[in-house]
């Protein structure tokens, strides 16, 4: 029961602890509150994705616990249709009413008591009737198998509905450039020094394997998030639960998703540690890796216009310079940069965190959550724009990359099976202090005809075996 305070524009709610003021138009109740109260931290709310899956997560524990009758039909429709109400709403709207921030008690119960309020309050409206936030709506839950099970799902569904489309997306943009440009030889570089000839083809595939290997890394976690901690409620031993809880709660929230949950085979895995969700962070971490590499070879190849390798010409975004007119710069991939860069700090917290199992919980999950869930949400969103405003709108500067070629000893190479490693350092060297093209410091100290010379010579056929 609660009353109001209209002049103060608050109302007194009362939990266990007793009674507490909240402000009068909000759904939560008192333990929200005191969450509001004890956290003035960083301003971070949990993430929408995070409390969108919690809701997903009450709405299927409602149906199963009226399936197995452990509540009653209508109070299970009530608590349904105000979960549906709450997943209608913008996102904005929604979090409006989930104020509890990230730095708080390291299980996430103030973030599932804060859910069990704003859904109680809501079914008790519709039903004109009181409703629980304990012994309904959290009705065979605890804190501790909930927010694990949403942190899992959450996870689970951003990568099957974010990052994974766009890592394919990504994918697919590189090796349809990579077709195109096919015909463009350019001065490969180990060291960052001129070595081999490769085909600009080249490059863009083994990019586009990069990103196709990452996402299969990734795609291979998906099994372990999809087994779930819900049904072990304290300690992992199911106590208040029916033995069937578990399986119809999964079968609920698959129906729910599109995706294939399951109980854990162990809860006591599952709540007192996070080793999966450390395991899709290294994956995650490995993309990172991956778009640094991608972002950091377009920087290079995009230098310039004329005192860098100007290989390629990045589209044009924006001005470069609040000072010097005409200057470009490569925008896209340097953001790229610094989004893997945060995603490599996300993860070395989440390596932290997931050591803090203490017994039989984890004490770390919401930043675990905040952190896996802006990984991936970064992630995806840098793959798109690298794809379609870096990677496919970028220009090739052939009589740069002609010029290079012509100049590069190291074409050298192809001779040594005909003059020997030793002879061909000696012409790549003149060739080197004289700034000759190596064909013809080649003709001049072999014995091989200048027809022979530029067979053997031609960029074109040393880009494959």
């Amino acid at each position: 029961m609660s009353t109001s305070s209209s002049a103060a524009k608050t109302r007194l709610e009362r939990d266990s602890m007793g009674e507490l003021a909240v402000p009068a138009d909000a759904l939560y109740g008192a333990q929200t509150q005191r969450a509001v109260n004890n956290f003035h931290i960083s301003g971070q709310r949990m993430p929408v994705g995070f409390v969108r899956a919690l809701l997903l997560v009450k709405a299927a524990a409602a149906r199963a616990n009226v399936s197995l009758g452990a509540l009653p039909p209508p109070l299970g429709d009530a608590i349904g249709g105000a979960i549906h109400q709450l997943l209608a709403l913008p996102d904005d709207q929604r979090m409006e009413h989930f104020p509890v921030e990230v730095f708080q008690t390291g299980s996430g119960t103030s973030t599932n008591m804060n859910a069990n309020e704003v859904i109680a309050t809501l079914a008790a409206r519709a039903l004109g009737s009181p409703v629980s936030a304990n012994d309904h709506v959290n009705a065979s839950q605890s804190s501790n198998d909930a927010i694990p099970t949403a942190l899992h799902a959450s996870t689970a569904i951003a990568l099957h509905n974010d990052l994974l489309p766009a890592l394919d997306h990504l994918q697919t943009i590189l090796r349809a450039k990579g077709r195109t440009v096919y015909e463009h030889v350019k001065t490969g570089r180990t060291h960052l020094m001129d070595a081999m000839p490769v085909r600009l083809s080249q490059v863009l595939d083994g990019w586009a394997q990069q990103v196709e290997d990452a996402a299969g890394h990734l795609r291979a976690t998906l099994p372990a998030l999809q087994r779930l901690a819900q049904g072990g409620t304290a300690v992992g031993t199911g106590v208040n639960t029916d033995p069937d809880f578990a399986e119809r709660f999964a079968a609920e929230l698959s129906t729910a998703t599109g995706l294939r949950f399951t109980p854990a085979p162990s809860f006591f895995a599952v709540m007192g540690a996070q080793d999966s969700i450390v395991a899709t962070s290294g994956q995650l971490k490995t993309t990172a890796v991956a778009l640094m590499k991608i972002a950091n070879d377009l920087r290079w190849m995009n230098s310039g216009p004329l005192a860098g390798l100007a290989e390629i010409e990045l589209e044009a975004l924006q001005p470069g310079s609040s000072i010097m007119p005409g200057k470009v710069n490569p925008v896209i991939p340097e953001a790229t940069a610094m989004v893997a860069a945060q995603v490599i700090g996300n993860d070395a917290a989440i390596t932290v965190a997931g050591q803090s199992g203490n017994f039989e919980l984890n004490v770390m999950l919401p930043v675990i959550a905040r952190n896996v869930l802006e990984s991936i949400q970064l992630l995806a969103n840098t793959s798109r724009l690298l794809a379609d405003k870096a990677v496919a709108t970028f220009k090739v500067n052939e009589a740069q990359l002609k010029h290079a070629l012509s100049r590069n000893p190291i074409l050298v190479t192809a001779l040594n099976p005909l003059i020997g490693y030793l002879k061909a350092a000696e012409i790549a060297k003149i060739a080197y202090k004289e700034g000759r093209p190596i064909l013809d410091v080649a003709e001049e100290h072999t014995d091989l005809g200048r027809a022979q010379l530029e067979t053997l010579l031609d960029p074109v056929k040393l880009t494959g075996p």
